[in-house]
């Protein structure tokens, strides 16, 4: 299997599934083609939570704002996975988990996980512009079909690649202050605050004001503000059928704070 994710539009996806057809008969699935445009981190963690949900499979990931430019593109070995990406991080918060998950200990990198250089330098029909068709595509074809990433004459190993993590919280005994992450689709706020610091609290305050703490959006009447904990195990502020972000007045790398 290869999957394809990246902030493409259509129909830019469909020219790297076609690369990707003319070179493999593997089977292909979408993660996403909507991922927040240009923004690393979002897609980062969306990656974070979606992936390990696979079973072994080559992922192609392009969110690439470098494009055009002197960053690397890398292939990513993460137990039984392998993600090919710009050098841009976006790969990172992913193999770590990937890595973690199967920690067989074979692995001689501190990460759990082994990073390769891509150089499709050389192919003269590369556009400076759609690197996910000419670099990623035929390079996520190449690393399906091989029986490992060494031996694949574009791949080197590396041990300098683009590191990518995710800002810790300051947790106290009467409060908590983290940072917007993500706003999903429903309008979600997701946080990097973990959800253990509301468990088996009724409420707490958000900007001053006392907000319910509830398992599910429908605890409380339509239009309702609540923070509650996602299925990804932060704190995340919602309304039911309603839009977190605007009832909250927040966006992406918004500081939070809760007291209790």
């Amino acid at each position: 299997m290869i999957t394809l994710a990246s902030d493409f539009p259509s129909p830019y996806p469909a020219a790297m599934r076609g690369v990707i057809c003319s070179r493999t008969d593997a089977r292909i699935e979408d993660i996403a083609h909507d991922f927040p445009r240009q923004d690393v981190r979002a897609a980062a963690f969306w990656l974070r939570e979606v992936l390990p949900y696979f079973p072994p499979a080559t992922h192609c990931v392009v969110v690439d704002p470098g494009v055009g430019t002197n960053r690397a593109a890398v292939v990513v070995e993460a137990g039984d996975h392998q993600i090919v990406a710009p050098d841009n991080g976006v790969a990172i918060p992913v193999a770590r988990e990937l890595a973690s998950e199967s920690d067989t200990g074979e692995s001689d990198d501190s990460d759990g996980f082994t990073v390769w250089d891509v150089d499709y330098s050389d192919d003269e029909t590369a556009s400076n512009t759609f690197h996910g068709r000419d670099v990623f595509a035929p390079a996520a074809a190449d690393v399906h079909d091989a029986d490992s990433v060494g031996e694949i004459d574009r791949c080197a190993r590396t041990d300098e690649w683009v590191d990518l993590t995710f800002p810790e919280p300051e947790v106290s005994e009467s409060s908590a202050r983290g940072e917007v992450l993500v706003v999903d689709g429903f309008g979600n706020v997701i946080t990097n605050v973990p959800g253990g610091t509301v468990a088996d609290r009724d409420s707490v305050r958000v900007g001053g004001e006392s907000v319910p703490v509830r398992d599910a959006y429908a605890a409380l009447d339509v239009g309702e503000r609540l923070v509650t904990v996602g299925s990804h195990g932060n704190v995340e502020f919602a309304v039911n059928q309603g839009r977190g972000d605007d009832a909250f007045g927040l966006d992406v790398g918004d500081d939070v704070r809760l007291e209790w």
